[in-house]
C-alpha cells in the first residue's frame, strides 16, 4: 500500500483494505460487505463523541479567554481550526449521501458492492475528473491550513501530514498510482464510504489534538515560576529590638493574566476612587496618600473571572504611618537638672507608643495630661525618674530611667526700682520713694517675688529695720539727713516666693546706693 512513514492506526486501515480487496479475490461474501458497514458505523460513532468532546473543549477555552488574556491568542487559533473542519467535514458528508443516494436503506451494505460510482464520479478516460480533483482540492485545503494552524507543533503536524496527503502512491507491485486511483477506483461502494468516515474521524481526532495542546500548554504557560515573585506577608510593619519577626514568605502572582475584572477597596472606611488604582501585570497599585500618623486599613473585595463566574478574595491589609524626621535631638551632658521650690515642667514619652499606654514615676512627679508632667523635687541632691510602657501587639513592655540634679533657687539679686544692684547713684527723693525689689537674672522659671524686709543706713547714721518693700518714715529721715555723696545701704533684704511662701529663698544681696545730691 502506501510507501512512507506511516502511523499505526493507518498501517492499520491499510490492512484492512489488503484483507478486503483479498476477499473480493475470493468472491467474498455479503457478511464481509456487512462487517465494513459496521466499521463504518463505528467511525460515526466516533465522530459524534468528538464532536461533543471538542465542543466543550472549545467552550472551555473560550471562557478562559474572555477571563484571561493568555488564551485569547489559542482561542482564535481553536476557533479557526473549527471552522476549517466543520468545511470539510460537511463536504465529505455531502459525498457520503451522493454514494448512498440511489439506497432506498442508506444502511443497506450489502447492496453496496459496485464500485461504478465513484469510478464514474472521480475517474474518466482513465485521469482524475473534475470531482476527483474537487476531493483533492479539499483535502489539500484543509490540510495546509491545519498545518499553519499547528505551527510550532511537530507532532500534530506529521500527524496532519500523514493523514490528510494526496501524493501518488506505489501500490505492492511498485506501479506508481494517483491517489483516488489508489484509494477509490475499483472498490465496492461500501469501502468509499467508509474511507470518507475515516477522514471525518481523522478531521476530529485532530481538532481535538490540537484543542488539548492548546489547553494544556497555555495552562503551563501560567503555571510557569516566571509568573511568580516572593511576597512576605508581617503581622505589623514595625518590630521592635529583641522582639521576633514574624514574617511569612509565599508566592504571588504576577502576570497580566491575574489581573481583577472589578476593584472594591476601601482606606480606613473610605472607598478608594478609581483614579487612585492602576495595575502593573497582575500588581494592583494605590496612589493613596499616607494620611496622619498611626495604622491605617485597607479593606474590600478583589473579583476574579473563573469558570463563568466571578470569584471573590477578601483584602485586609495595613500600614503605618510616622512623622517624617524635621529635628534633631541635642542634649548638653550634665545638665539633667530640676530646681527645687519651682514647678520644673516635663515632657515623657515613649517612641512609637500612646501615652496612654506610658506610666512615670519619681518623687514629686505630678501627671498633667498625656506627655505632660510637672516635678517638684523635695530634700536631697537627686531624683530618679522611672518610665515604663506597654508595647503595641502584645510585645511586651519597656522601661528606662533619667537621673536629674536637684539645685535651689539661685540668690536673688536687690533692686532700687527697676535698677538691678550693685552699686549705683541715684538722687535722694529717689532713694527714698522707689521700692525695693529682689530679681533673679538670667534664670529660667518667672517667678514673682516679694520683698517682706530689709535693712538700711545712710551715711553715719544707724542702721533701721524695715518691713515690707518701701522706705518707712525713720529711713526717710536719714537718708534726708545724709549728706551728698555718702551711701545709702540696704542689706538683710528678706524675700519670698509669692504662691511659695513655704520655700526658703537665699538673702538677697545688697544694694549700695551712692547720694548725688
Amino acid at each position: 500500500m502506501a510507501g512512507g512513514k506511516q502511523s499505526p492506526r493507518q498501517k492499520m486501515i491499510n490492512l484492512m483494505y489488503l484483507v478486503f480487496i483479498a476477499m473480493l479475490a475470493l468472491n467474498m461474501s455479503k457478511e464481509v460487505l456487512s462487517a465494513f458497514g459496521s466499521i463504518n458505523e463505528k467511525f460515526e460513532d466516533s465522530n459524534t463523541s468528538f464532536e461533543a468532546k471538542n465542543s466543550l473543549a472549545l467552550t472551555d477555552l473560550s471562557k478562559k479567554a474572555n477571563e484571561n488574556d493568555e488564551f485569547k491568542k489559542a482561542a482564535e487559533t481553536a476557533q479557526k481550526a473549527k471552522t476549517l473542519g466543520d468545511a470539510y467535514f460537511e463536504y465529505l458528508k455531502g459525498e457520503k449521501e451522493a454514494l448512498t443516494s440511489e439506497l432506498k436503506d442508506s444502511k443497506d451494505y450489502e447492496a453496496m458492492d459496485k464500485s461504478n460510482f465513484i469510478d464514474e464520479r472521480y475517474y474518466e478516460g482513465g485521469k482524475v475528473s473534475p470531482k476527483g480533483q474537487e476531493f483533492l482540492d479539499k483535502m489539500d485545503e484543509y490540510r495546509n491550513g491545519m498545518l499553519l494552524l499547528a505551527e510550532g507543533n511537530d507532532g500534530l503536524k506529521a500527524v496532519i501530514t500523514e493523514d490528510f496527503k494526496t501524493d501518488d502512491v506505489e501500490d505492492s507491485e511498485g506501479v506508481k498510482k494517483d491517489y483516488i486511483s489508489y484509494h477509490y477506483v475499483g472498490f465496492p461502494s461500501v469501502s468509499s464510504l467508509t474511507k470518507m468516515s475515516q477522514l471525518q474521524n481523522d478531521i476530529k481526532v485532530v481538532e481535538n489534538e490540537l484543542l488539548t495542546k492548546l489547553l494544556s500548554g497555555n495552562l503551563k504557560q501560567l503555571a510557569s515560576l516566571d509568573n511568580y515573585e516572593t511576597v512576605m506577608t508581617t503581622s505589623k510593619g514595625a518590630y521592635y529590638t529583641g522582639s521576633t519577626f514574624d514574617g511569612m514568605l509565599s508566592l504571588g502572582r504576577v502576570d497580566a493574566s491575574t489581573k481583577p475584572s472589578k476593584v472594591e477597596l476601601k482606606l480606613d472606611g473610605r472607598a478608594i476612587p478609581e483614579d487612585k488604582i492602576s495595575f502593573d501585570g497582575g500588581k494592583l497599585i494605590l496612589g493613596v496618600n499616607t494620611g496622619g500618623v498611626g495604622e491605617h486599613k485597607i479593606t474590600g473585595t478583589l473579583f476574579y473571572p473563573q469558570d463563568g463566574k466571578e470569584i471573590e478574595v477578601a483584602v485586609e491589609q495595613s500600614f503605618t504611618t510616622i512623622n517624617r524626621p524635621n529635628s534633631a535631638t541635642i542634649a548638653a551632658d550634665k545638665m539633667n537638672v530640676v530646681y527645687r521650690g519651682v514647678s520644673n515642667p516635663m515632657t515623657i514619652s515613649f517612641a512609637g507608643v500612646d501615652d496612654s499606654k506610658v506610666s512615670a514615676r519619681g518623687a514629686g512627679l505630678t501627671q498633667k495630661s498625656g506627655s505632660k508632667y510637672t516635678m517638684r523635687p523635695g530634700t536631697g541632691r537627686e531624683v530618679t525618674i522611672n518610665v515604663s510602657a506597654t508595647l503595641p501587639d502584645g510585645a511586651g513592655t519597656a522601661s528606662d530611667k533619667a537621673v536629674f540634679r536637684i539645685k535651689d533657687i539661685p540668690r536673688p539679686v536687690g533692686a532700687l526700682g527697676g535698677d538691678a544692684g550693685g552699686s549705683l547713684k541715684k538722687p535722694r527723693n529717689t532713694v527714698s520713694s522707689a521700692p525695693i525689689n529682689a530679681v533673679l537674672p538670667d534664670f529660667d522659671f518667672d517667678l514673682n517675688l516679694k520683698v517682706n524686709s530689709f535693712k538700711v543706713r545712710a551715711g553715719e547714721a544707724a542702721s533701721i529695720s524695715v518691713q515690707g518693700n518701701r522706705m518707712s518714715a525713720a529711713a526717710k529721715s536719714a537718708i534726708k539727713r545724709a549728706k551728698r555723696g555718702s551711701t545709702v545701704q540696704i542689706f538683710d533684704i528678706k524675700a519670698s516666693i509669692q504662691g511659695n511662701s513655704g520655700y526658703r529663698l537665699k538673702t538677697v544681696s545688697p544694694i549700695i546706693v551712692e547720694l548725688s545730691n
